[in-house]
Parts: structure tokens; sequence; C-alpha cells
């Protein structure tokens, strides 16, 4: 969107229908993301990013291929992550597979690292619920060295320790953006900061005001870890459609199933239509015209200090016209209004 603030797309790899209303297969959603990351870069929108899950009806459980793929289609736009579960990668191979995708994509790549809210990926690759906590700080440590060390020496618990190893291809120096995404514990913040790593915060309901302390605690620790200002990034769920009334409608109908489904799988509530407008108004779903949406993101960018925000705009079985729709409109549209609202009163980061 401009140098001071980012605007950016994330997909979990949903499938889409078309406008007959079949659902594509999974390889014709593969090549949507290629296409649709593609349409994101010609829109003008700074960031494209996949995320990590293993089930069905989701098509991202490859992000570094993916990306790879999107790398040959475009020129300029940002690849990333949304997120990926470090805590059942191999800190090396992820190291080996996105200096790869850097330089496939000519200084492009960046990783956004997280614990996971879906655990599909710990009994699927034989890890331990128990070690939920272990294995991301372990790793963590070791892949930060990665970035930072040419040669690296480490020993922990989670896997074969490492006498003076340099990996190839070598990452730019001081290795790509690695942020790490917080879902709203305090101290995976201060994690964070602990390792002088930028912050994305996952936030999909309530009000986003309410993380305005998380901010505040980390860049307070990461001052007194003696790192410089880091930026904080926004990811929520939402779409753009000509109208306001268009968008509510086509939002509900295909966020209600899915979050019903979450709701009995993880013992939460149900969506009601109340709480659905109640996110509308002053939650986290960004639903909306144009303007709607980019008041919403500049009241967020203010109440947060925030100089980078991500729409995650797929969910299941949303028609694929509607995807390409929500791009179109947020970066022809809500960009530039978005531009125009931040110079008039910008967000303090």
């Amino acid at each position: 969107m401009n140098g001071t603030f980012e605007l950016g797309l994330n997909s979990f790899g949903e499938v889409a229908t078309d406008a007959s209303g079949r659902t594509l297969s999974d390889a014709e959603t593969v090549r949507l993301l290629v296409d649709e990351a593609r349409a994101a870069e010609e829109v003008g929108l700074d960031v494209f990013s996949i995320g990590e899950h293993y089930r069905a009806g989701h098509n991202d459980s490859a992000s570094p291929v993916l990306l790879a793929a999107i790398a040959t289609a475009t020129e300029r736009i940002k690849l990333g992550t949304s997120v990926t579960v470090l805590s059942t990668n191999d800190p090396v191979r992820l190291y080996n597979e996105f200096s790869t995708v850097d330089a496939v994509s000519n200084g492009r790549a960046q990783l956004i690292l997280g614990r996971a809210s879906a655990t599909e990926s710990f009994p699927l690759f034989g890890y331990n619920l128990e070690d939920y906590e272990q294995l991301f700080e372990e790793k963590l440590d070791l892949f930060v060295r990665l970035l930072r060390e040419e040669s690296v020496t480490w020993s922990g618990t989670v896997r074969a320790p490492l006498t003076e190893q340099t990996l190839h291809p070598r990452m730019r120096p001081g290795g790509i953006p690695t942020w790490i995404g917080v879902g709203g514990s305090p101290n995976s913040v201060v994690r964070a900061a602990r390792y002088g790593l930028p912050l994305m915060l996952a936030i999909i309901g309530g009000q986003p005001s309410r993380f305005a302390g998380h901010v505040e605690l980390y860049h307070r620790a990461l001052a007194q870890f003696g790192h410089p200002a880091q930026p904080v990034g926004q990811h929520s769920l939402g779409l753009v459609a000509d109208t306001d009334e268009e968008a509510r409608e086509t939002w509900w109908r295909y966020w209600e199933p899915v979050v019903t489904s979450i709701a009995a799988e993880r013992g939460f509530y149900a969506p009601t239509r109340e709480r659905f407008e109640a996110e509308l108004g002053d939650g986290a779903l960004f639903v909306g015209s144009p303007e709607t949406v980019a008041l919403k993101i500049a009241r967020s960018a203010r109440d947060l200090g925030l100089s980078r925000f991500d729409l995650k705009y797929d969910i299941m079985h949303l028609p694929r016209e509607a995807r390409a729709r929500t791009i179109e409109l947020l970066g022809r549209e809500v960009a530039p209004r978005l531009r125009e609202l931040l110079a008039e009163e910008p967000a303090h980061v």
C-alpha cells in the first residue's frame, strides 16, 4: 500500500465454489490461489500469505511449494505464511525451504511462526500435545539462530544437535522477515519481544482494541530486552463487496456453517445473527463496503499502532467471484481510502 503501512491478504487454501455452485476440487483451489496472488499484486496489495492446515477443505498444507509457484507468477508482492506451525516443523528444513522461496522470489519471502490453534499436525507428524510449549520454545530458539548466524552449534531435546552447521542456499544477511503470530497469550507477546521479532496479532473475535494492552506489553518488553522497535500487524477475517448489505449477507451465508462446526468441535458458543451483527460493528469481522472496511482498518491501526493489516479473505465454499471482488476492492478502493484516513490521523507505531 505504501512505505509505512502494509495491506495484505491471508488464505487458508479453503475450497471455493464456481458460479454454478459446484465446489472446486483441491487441485483447482491450489491453482486458484496462484491466480488470486497474481490479482493481489495487480491491484497493488503488499503481501500475500498462505496458512498451514491439515483438514478437509483446506489446501495449504505445503505453503513453501505454493509460495514458490506464486513467486514465478508475480514480481513485486511479498510472499509469506499465516501461520507456519513451527512446533511440528523442523527448523533446519524450514530454513532450507524458505531460503529457496526467497531466492526464487528475488528476496520477497517472509514468515509468521505460531504454535497452532488447529492441532492436527501434532498427531499427524508424531508429536505429543503435552510438549506444545517446549516444542515451540526450543525450535524458535534454533530457527532464530539459523536466521542470524552463518554457522550454528545447538543442542536441545526436540531434535538432533548441530555442530558448526551451515545451511544452503543461504538467506540474505540476517535472514528473512520473521514474525511471531499471537492469539492472545501475554507470554507469547513477551517471547516475541525477547527475540526482537515483529508481532502479528490474530484477532478473530471481540473488539480489536482489547489487544492494546498486549501491544503496550510488547513495546515495553522490547525495550527491556534491549531491542529496537518492531512492527505490529493484525490478522482478521472479512470480505469486501460493493455494498454493506451484499457483504453482510454473503459472509453470513458462508461464515455461519463454518463457525457452527468449529463451535461444536472446540466447545464454544454457536454463532447467532445478533453476535454476528455485533462483530460487524465493533468486533473483529472486517465485512462491508470499501468505505466501511477502510474506516474499520484505520480505527484498528490507530488503536493498536499497527503498521500492517492482513485480511483473511477465503472461507469454506465462498464463491470464487466473491473472493475475486474482495481482492479487487481491497486494492483499488480500500487501500487508497485507508491511505487518506491514516494521512489525516496516523497510527502511532
